[in-house]
């Protein structure tokens, strides 16, 4: 495999990776956020003990507005690869070649 392409495809990998940890600790901002909510309900909860559990919430949100801003910075130039890779294609790919790669596709099915 070209080494260059293996770059792209691992680059592609950590910006993907970031973004289902993204997902992860947002589900689990919005647990946090959920249970300060039903503590903050509970008659025998003490103030602090409410306080506490936003405190937390508050500290998983700042780590997730540092890694939205990470993949927001790397995915700029997976962005940019992906606009040059499809201008070259567009340029070098002819119309009747890829009209008869799609009726062979269609041919292939019936």
């Amino acid at each position: 495999m070209n080494k260059r392409r293996k770059i792209v495809e691992d680059y592609y990998c950590d910006i993907n990776n970031l973004a289902e940890l993204i997902c992860k600790l947002v589900n689990a901002y919005r647990l946090l956020i959920g249970g300060a909510g039903e503590l903050n309900s509970i008659a025998l909860a003490k103030r602090g003990d409410v306080k506490h559990a936003l405190d937390r919430a508050n500290e998983l949100g700042d780590v997730i507005d540092e890694l939205i801003c990470v993949l927001d910075n790397t995915s700029c130039a997976y962005t940019n690869y992906c606009e040059l890779k499809a201008k070259v294609m567009k340029c070098k790919l002819e119309y009747k070649f890829i009209q008869s790669e799609i009726e062979d596709q269609i041919d292939l099915k019936e």
